[in-house]
């Protein structure tokens, strides 16, 4: 007996035509403009913010973005770990982040002095970091990766050296079985990636039986397993734009959809859902909406601060990501 889904599938159909923008966001272009402000945003951010920032990506391309900014004030729309990330490559800018409580799951699992202690009773250990830990996890690093990066990144890694891969296992399970390298890793997780369930999805292949599932690597093994491509949310927009399906199920927070449709707009995007919703959520993603830019624009408020000498240690194993990822 086919099993059926209890709640209608979250689906962005194709894109028709440009978007006209709100007096709310007509607002903030022209606070953007007065402030000489750069408005950089990650993939989960909503749409009314995406619309309006200068970029949209992944964490390595707001990395990159951020360093090469040459406005007054970087204002980044994402999570804390990520203006931090900003305010370190960059820490001539005054950086804002609409709400200063947009923290992350994976950055809360790995606090500092509980992987202080591990170096230290463990000193051979080569520190691979996902850039989605706090300055003070950068600080202790030895190189930073991204989802988009990971890969290529852990293959730079002396062969000599065991690694411990931190905050994330799923994600670090997956670049091991990529690299061959064997890791430690720590127990850390993104809540809502694994959220996603080998049961929820195929439910939704039921109703949608040509579309490919893409999956993000946070998602747990049995999920990356089921999908037909497991890729960072940049290499999702290639996958969109390069496979023949008209229909596409996308395993990772729902704000990619805006930014998949924008890119690719004559294609249909599904949420892939989780077992008691029809899309992902990242509550605290969420936090900054379209209102809270502009008044971070016209207060320029709440900044990002990092003390100089957490600062200059995270830089390090950010530019050597940075460097590697350029080669």
């Amino acid at each position: 007996m086919p099993v059926e889904l209890t709640y209608e599938p979250h689906v962005v159909p194709p894109r028709t035509g440009p978007r006209s923008l709100s007096a709310l966001q007509e607002e903030v272009l022209a606070l953007k403009r007065e402030k000489n402000a750069v408005i950089l945003a990650h993939n989960y951010q909503v749409e009314a913010i995406q619309e309006v920032a200068d970029f949209v990506g992944d964490s390595l391309g707001l990395s990159y973005q951020a360093q090469a900014a040459q406005a007054d004030v970087i204002l980044f729309c994402g999570v804390h770990f990520m203006a931090e990330t900003a305010k370190i490559v960059n820490p001539g800018r005054t950086v804002l982040l609409p709400d200063l409580n947009a923290g992350c799951s994976l950055a809360d699992s790995c606090p500092a002095p509980r992987l202080a202690a591990y170096k230290a009773a463990n000193p051979r250990l080569y520190v691979v970091a996902y850039i989605n830990c706090s300055a003070e996890v950068k600080a202790l690093s030895d190189v930073i990766c991204t989802s988009g990066n990971a890969v290529q990144i852990v293959n730079r890694v002396p062969a000599d050296r065991e690694i411990l891969f931190v905050p994330d296992q799923n994600l670090g399970q997956w670049v091991s079985q990529r690299t061959g390298r064997p890791m430690q890793l720590w127990p850390g997780s993104c809540y809502a990636h694994v959220q996603f369930t080998v049961q929820a999805l195929e439910k939704v292949r039921l109703r949608f039986p040509g579309a490919p599932v893409v999956a993000h690597p946070e998602c747990v093994q049995t999920v990356r397993d089921l999908a037909d491509e497991v890729c960072s949310t940049e290499l999702m927009v290639k996958f969109a734009r390069e496979h023949s399906a008209r229909e596409i199920i996308v395993a990772t927070e729902s704000g990619m959809l805006h930014r998949l449709r924008r890119e690719v707009p004559d294609k249909t995007f599904i949420a892939a859902p989780t077992d008691s919703c029809a899309c992902n959520d990242c509550r605290f993603m969420k936090m900054n909406t379209i209102e809270k830019v502009r008044d971070a624009l016209r207060s320029g408020a709440p900044q990002i601060e990092v003390p100089e000498a957490t600062r200059h240690a995270a830089l390090i194993p950010i530019q050597r990501m940075l460097d590697w990822s350029r080669r």
